[in-house]
């Protein structure tokens, strides 16, 4: 009986995490499945350079040279690095204007305007940058999380895939063509994807939590366990991790540890389902 029960509870489980991993890898619970929408979208850059400080040195480059494409994408960038997105955009504008070929400037209003809300724009853009630059990684990685994100799976992968034949070293391609392997339940794969991603950048929780879903799925738990704990280390503000810890503990039948994690989870995203289905179970 014993391990018939371990056996249903370990099939269970592994429903459970695919469809958790689905959800991430469709993009269709962002708020429990990325953090801010800047965060994984662009390198990380110290905060000052998103700053009014910044920026007013910027502004002087401007003046000193109105001409300048390079001057209005950099500032663009700080602007938008500092959440100012409709000066951002006006700065990626006037870049474009004075440089029609400038598909750094194309790609990085692409992300603006999507985090404005206008995905056609976005995708016009991305594709323009490609256009004049059919080798530029970052636009693939650009349109492909445009793609995950609107539940087109098979182009999203498509384009993190060329980006990676381009060689690119932007770990967010590894990471977000392991969601996609997560999500069609091929774990090894994503699980590799995820470590690339982890090489890359190894101070970002985001792959660590998301090979601890796959390392569950294949029952691998002390693996499982190190990632989740150490998303948790990274970020202790994720409702992903603690759902993961939460996760390890249920399948391993520790359910008061899991109900902790669960909660944890709840507090900071009350709206996360599932934690909130998790909850229920060990409750």
């Amino acid at each position: 009986m014993g391990d018939q029960g371990s056996a249903r509870r370990g099939t269970a489980g592994a429903a459970r995490l695919t469809r958790f991993a689905l959800v991430c890898a469709t993009g269709l619970a962002l708020g429990a499945c990325q953090t801010s929408a800047l965060q994984g979208e662009a390198v990380r850059i110290e905060a000052e350079q998103g700053s009014a400080q910044n920026i007013a040195s910027l502004t002087e480059v401007i003046r000193a040279n109105p001409r300048d494409a390079e001057a209005y994408n950099v500032r663009g960038s700080a602007f938008g690095r500092g959440g100012r997105y409709r000066e951002a955009l006006e700065d990626f504008n006037q870049a474009i204007a004075l440089n029609p070929r400038f598909f750094e400037a194309y790609a990085n209003r692409a992300l603006i305007h999507r985090l404005l809300g206008d995905q056609t724009s976005a995708a016009n853009d991305y594709n323009a940058a490609l256009q004049i630059n059919p080798r530029y990684d970052k636009a693939f990685v650009g349109r492909g999380e445009l793609y995950r994100r609107a539940g087109r799976t098979d182009e999203a992968f498509r384009d993190f895939e060329r980006a990676i034949q381009l060689d690119t070293t932007d770990p967010r391609a590894y990471h977000r063509r392991g969601l996609i392997y997560q999500g069609r339940s091929q774990h090894q794969f994503a699980i590799d994807d995820f470590s690339t991603a982890i090489s890359l950048q190894p101070d970002a929780p985001e792959p660590y939590n998301a090979r601890a879903i796959s390392y569950l799925a294949l029952n691998q738990l002390d693996n499982a366990f190190a990632d989740a704990n150490f998303a948790i280390e990274l970020d202790d503000r994720s409702a992903e991790s603690w759902t993961s810890q939460g996760l390890v503990y249920e399948q391993r039948g520790e359910r008061e540890r899991a109900k902790r994690s669960f909660r944890r989870a709840l507090q900071l995203d009350p709206d996360f389902s599932i934690a909130r289905s998790a909850m229920s179970r060990v409750s």
